[in-house]
């Protein structure tokens, strides 16, 4: 008799002992190893776990006897799924995430129902098109030097190219990649989009021929599972993907490269809640090979660990398809009356840039719906008490108020800083934008990109082909279009409001705003001399927009990292987020309080324990929602106060508690 620990995709952090016994006539492939997927009865219902231990005695730690211990009803797999190298990270995730073993074998290994949430765009640009590697600047050709100089080191070693749109950073990534895989290394290579668009594969695969493997949540289970045995056949040796094909079971990993470093989508958004860019770093670590960031907009948390030389920065400088950096110019928008959401101004370069035939783009930041307070003579907003974030107008309850706290106040009929009774709230959404360009522009070919406005599969890639083909003179687009794509025709790019972003009750609101603004300015003038960028604001003093739009990098990490340190929030502190969920208000407002108290004693000085407060969007899906964030300097501490409230606590079951370690959002 064998017996067999198996993992459930499910919430208790235990494995379930089955016992096997062969049958007649069964193939030799189909005994239990571990790796394999087995049927199970569990409870009333049939199941499918992973088998995570083999012996030939009952395990000392089983609760039953013998005669309780239920047959596994068949094993699924003729060879194991995961190596031992990929089971030891999902051990990790599960302590490092809080989450059960089951959940972190789940999350990495192609199965049924996973999805990964929608991304800011595509990071392929045009340059990768061709079959043969591109002669490299003497910039590139140092930062490939290095690289691959490190992945002979045997040793870790992080490194982050670094520099603005078009200066080539695909094209070190690829002749990094190129190197590996002529020693004989496997590569990963992550990008921040769902979709990934054929060009793209077509892209890689032009360059690599069938060694490349794709792997992104468009796929069915069965095609996931094909490509991942392609890969651990040694079939595929260069994966490209979303953020779990961080995980792919690559034998001779050499290297893991991530673009668009700075992207939110590397973090996943359901449980395990997991960043790739913390699971790539913990694989490198354990095999002793180099990661290779990139963006020309990294996360603040990278900027630091640069100063720091905790991580090797390429600086690229030179644009390299012979376009130059456009001119960026804002317009202030508190100087015209009623404008509707294109000004007079951009109005007037839009008309020129159509009559000279070549082609715009209207960005628009889709997040735009929150009703922001603002003095229009002054400009003054109002900001939290307690916390120094904008407070946001709640319409049904007539009142202002902060999402990190909860404090609120009654909204100001004039202005409390120079008295003007010119007060409002201002905001944009995106059919009105549509409408009022058709209207402005009736002779012009308009298209609009949005997740509304998709609704089938390969629509995406149809319209952006049909852009990039000169049938349409302006798109209107969303975040879809801030990156990585290459419009030869595209000459001006007009941000029609600036500010929505910033009015996030979010300590990322002012970095999201800078990197969108400088990554959808990076579209214009790749192929050609006088691109132009026209920003909307109320705000053109607010350092993200002052910033992006000089082209300051450096002086709007300085302000950034200066604001962090004042605020204690990262890189200067380490944030864990937990958010109450239940159908019954004061269950989960009582659940939170309580929580709070218990999180108090475990962490003392520890940490900071700030709320419970509503979360920025109090109800979702019929769900009233609560949040604490915890803050301090030692996660591990924070860590295991979580993991103790999660397994010692004991609250309704109609409330489900979220665990968010090293949380990129606050809403």
């Amino acid at each position: 008799m064998t017996y067999l620990q198996i993992v459930l995709n499910i919430p208790l952090n235990q494995t379930f002992t089955y016992s096997y016994i062969p049958q007649e006539n069964e193939k030799a492939e189909l005994k239990p190893e571990i790796g394999k997927r087995a049927e199970i009865r569990f409870g009333n219902r049939k199941a499918v776990g992973f088998i995570v231990a083999v012996s030939e005695t009952i395990p000392e730690n089983c609760p039953v006897g013998a005669e309780k211990i239920r047959p596994v009803t068949k094993i699924i797999d003729t060879e194991p799924l995961f190596t031992e190298e990929i089971f030891e990270l999902a051990q990790w995730i599960s302590k490092y995430y809080l989450c059960s073993i089951g959940e972190a074998v789940f999350s990495i290994i192609p199965s049924r129902g996973k999805r990964e949430s929608s991304a800011a765009g595509f990071s392929f640009d045009s340059e990768l098109s061709e079959k043969s590697s591109n002669t490299l600047s003497d910039e590139q050709e140092e930062a490939v030097k290095a690289i691959t100089l490190s992945a002979q080191s045997g040793k870790a070693t992080y490194h982050y190219l670094y520099g603005p749109t078009g200066t080539g950073k695909t094209e070190v990534f690829l002749q990094s990649a190129e190197w590996l895989l002529n020693s004989g290394k496997g590569v990963i290579y992550l990008v921040p989009e769902i979709g990934l668009t054929p060009q793209v594969v077509k892209a890689v695969v032009n360059r690599f021929g069938n060694t490349a493997a794709v792997l992104h949540s468009g796929l069915t289970p069965s095609q996931k599972l094909t490509e991942w045995k392609k890969i651990l056949h040694k079939e595929a040796r260069i994966v490209i993907g979303a953020r779990s094909a961080v995980f792919a079971p690559v034998p001779d990993l050499g290297m893991i490269i991530i673009d668009e470093e700075h992207d939110g989508s590397y973090k996943s958004g359901e449980t395990p809640r997991y960043h790739a860019r913390q699971a790539a770093m913990h694989r490198c670590a354990k095999l002793g090979i180099p990661l290779v960031m990139g963006s020309a907009t990294p996360s603040v948390e990278a900027w630091q660990l640069m100063i720091q030389k905790r991580l090797i920065a390429h600086t690229l400088s030179k644009r390299l398809a012979g376009g130059a950096m456009p001119v960026i110019k804002t317009i202030d928008l508190s100087k015209f009356k009623n404008p509707g959401c294109i000004s007079p101004e951009l109005a007037d370069e839009i008309q020129k840039t159509i009559d000279g035939k070549k082609q715009v783009i209207l960005f628009l930041n889709r997040r735009g719906f929150t009703h922001f307070f603002r003095c229009n003579q002054c400009g003054y907003e109002i900001k939290c008490k307690n916390c120094s974030v904008p407070m946001t107008y709640h319409k049904n309850e007539n009142r202002v108020r902060c999402h990190y706290c909860g404090w609120s106040a009654d909204p100001p009929v004039f202005c409390p800083q120079c008295g003007s009774l010119d007060v409002g709230y201002s905001g944009f959404g995106t059919e009105y934008i549509e409408s009022e360009t058709h209207a402005k522009f009736p002779n012009a070919r308009i298209i609009r990109i949005d997740t509304d406005s998709l609704t089938k599969k390969g629509e995406l890639e149809e319209k952006l082909t049909a852009f990039r083909n000169g049938e349409y003179d302006i798109m209107l687009g969303t975040q879809m279009v801030a990156k990585g794509l290459n419009f030869p025709n595209l000459q001006l790019v007009g941000v029609i409001l600036a500010d929505t972003g910033l009015h996030m009750p979010d300590f990322r609101a002012s970095e999201r705003t800078f990197s969108l603004i400088t990554q959808v300015a990076g579209r214009a003038g790749r192929f050609f001399p006088d691109g132009k960028v026209l920003v909307q604001t109320y705000n053109p003093h607010r350092e993200p927009i002052f910033f992006a739009c000089k082209g300051n990098i450096a002086g709007f990490y300085s302000y950034e990292l200066n604001q962090r340190k004042l605020l204690g929030f990262p890189p200067f502190s380490r944030l864990v987020r937990l958010v109450f969920r239940s159908a019954n208000q004061a269950q989960a407002s009582n659940c939170a309080d309580q929580a709070a108290d218990i999180l108090e004693s475990l962490c003392g000085k520890n940490a900071d324990v700030i709320g419970p407060a509503e979360c920025p969007v109090s109800k979702i899906s019929m769900n009233y929602r609560f949040q604490i964030i915890l803050r301090g300097l030692n996660i591990s501490v924070m860590q295991q106060a979580a993991n103790r409230l999660l397994t010692d606590y004991s609250h309704p079951q109609s409330v489900y508690i979220e665990c968010d370690i090293d949380p990129v959002s606050l809403m």
